[in-house]
């Protein structure tokens, strides 16, 4: 049996620069694992402990994905291996196509019962994959993971609600999305570092996977129009209250 997480290795929005023509230049934009995944793979890691069964990583990207510095920063995390599409022409991929073959690298793992995955990316912020993956598998997806414990007849996940949270009780395979607070990862020693370089990673190209038909075309870009401001000064709070109040705000 395995436990599952797809994460993915991207570029920081910090680092990225808006052109003039409202495209984004990621060229200057470092690279690491998005900053929500970890929470869930020290979830699945806790789940694979509890079972005694094996934690797989799998990715898409680019190449950079399958480089010795990506596949370390991953596996340092707790995974036992990786299975990673690593293609540049993986950039010219919809989100579709992209859950498409990470649903297609969890069918080639064996005997899978649970599929992590964050909330979103922190370069395209969609939170599509979840259901994306659930669907090309026919599995149910549920969102807003806050835990997951192990049963006898399979899982019991906690899901965050309007008012509360609930508790499902999941007798089959499933995928989830954990919520960014789901749970503090460990940071990755040094020990689990260098051991993360003798972990199994199979790198594959866009050739080896079956990507959907679902392709998009970008047609153009552009900034969102400037708001015009009035760009009124206060020097007091009586002042800001009362020009709020002139303006119909209070």
């Amino acid at each position: 049996m395995s436990i599952v997480v797809a994460y993915k290795y991207a570029p920081n929005p910090e680092d990225a620069t808006v052109k003039a023509d409202g495209n984004i230049d990621w060229s200057r934009a470092k690279a690491a694992v998005s900053e929500s995944d970890p929470v869930a793979i020290e979830l699945g890691s806790r789940v694979a402990t509890a079972q005694g069964v094996e934690l797989v990583g799998i990715s898409v990207g680019g190449k950079v994905a399958g480089s010795a510095m990506a596949t370390k920063n991953a596996m340092s995390r707790g995974f036992d291996r990786g299975i990673l599409v690593a293609d540049d022409a993986t950039a010219e991929w919809s989100s579709t196509q992209v859950g498409s073959v990470l649903a297609d690298l969890v069918t080639k793992i064996e005997d899978v019962s649970l599929v992590l995955t964050a909330e979103s990316s922190v370069d395209d912020a969609a939170g599509m994959m979840p259901a994306l993956i659930a669907g090309y598998l026919g599995w149910p997806a549920i969102l807003e993971v806050t835990s997951i414990e192990s049963t006898d007849t399979g899982y019991v996940i906690t899901q965050r609600v309007s008012g509360g949270t609930r508790s499902l009780a999941v007798t089959g395979p499933v995928v989830v999305a954990t919520t960014s607070d789901a749970t503090t990862p460990a940071v990755p020693s040094m020990r689990d570092i260098l051991a993360a370089g003798k972990k199994p990673v199979e790198i594959l190209s866009a050739d080896d996977v079956d990507v959907a038909p679902a392709a998009l075309t970008v047609a153009s870009t552009e900034r969102p129009e400037a708001r015009a401001r009035k760009r009124k000064m206060f020097s007091s709070a009586d002042e800001l209250i009362a020009g709020l109040r002139q303006d119909g705000v209070l």
